[in-house]
């Protein structure tokens, strides 16, 4: 049963994780990926779906960025880092994981809002990639529209845990000028039918 409050009674009130040679404080409240190896797994096709063949990117928004799966590996190699997300728990986990892992003041700044609501002002800047990694009922037309149409990004990846919601937008993503450079998928929960699915997205020239 999860409600509002979190009460620790007694030991740690959070866990911590090592993935891809970071180290990751989780609170109660905070998302993260159970299945630790096959996390690292899906770090690495998203750091490698965003840099690309031709190298690293220097700006990168990363929406629904929870405790910074992405953001930290992605600015401890050097690029500017802007993650989104409604979870303030998270939020707070992730600027710990900064600090925690010594990231380089400036390289990465997370803010609390709805991804919605933070995109208003992130859609006024330019950016060199994107990451989606939204809940299972998938991205509102909304973000889709800000990211793909207002944005437009030259790389984007997409990670989805729900490949039926994955389905029904890829028409919309692609009829926006993009086109799939590769899809893979990760077994996040094997002998169950949970994929972690992501998708290299790149904007027609």
């Amino acid at each position: 049963m999860i409600g509002p409050d979190t009460i620790r009674i007694e030991g740690r009130s959070h866990v911590r994780e090592t993935v891809g040679g970071l180290t990751y404080v989780i609170s109660p409240a905070a998302f993260f990926q159970t299945n630790v190896r096959a996390a690292a797994v899906l770090q690495r096709c998203v750091t490698q779906g965003i840099n690309g063949p031709d190298g690293r990117v220097a700006r990168v928004l990363d929406l629904y960025c929870g405790s910074g799966l992405f953001s930290l590996p992605l600015a401890a190699a050097g690029a500017r880092v802007t993650g989104i997300d409604e979870n303030r728990q998270a939020i707070r986990d992730a600027e710990t994981n900064v600090r925690l892992n010594r990231i380089p003041d400036g390289r990465v700044r997370f803010i609390s809002a709805r991804v919605e609501e933070g995109l208003t002002r992130a859609a006024r800047e330019a950016w060199d990639a994107v990451i989606l990694d939204p809940p299972r009922q998938g991205c509102p037309k909304p973000v889709l529209s800000a990211v793909f149409q207002d944005i437009a990004p030259p790389r984007a990846v997409y990670v989805s845990c729900n490949p039926d919601a994955l389905a029904a937008e890829l028409p919309a993503i692609l009829n926006c000028g993009y086109c799939t450079e590769r899809i893979e998928a990760v077994d996040m929960f094997p002998h169950t039918d949970h994929i972690e699915t992501i998708v290299r997205l790149i904007r027609n020239r």
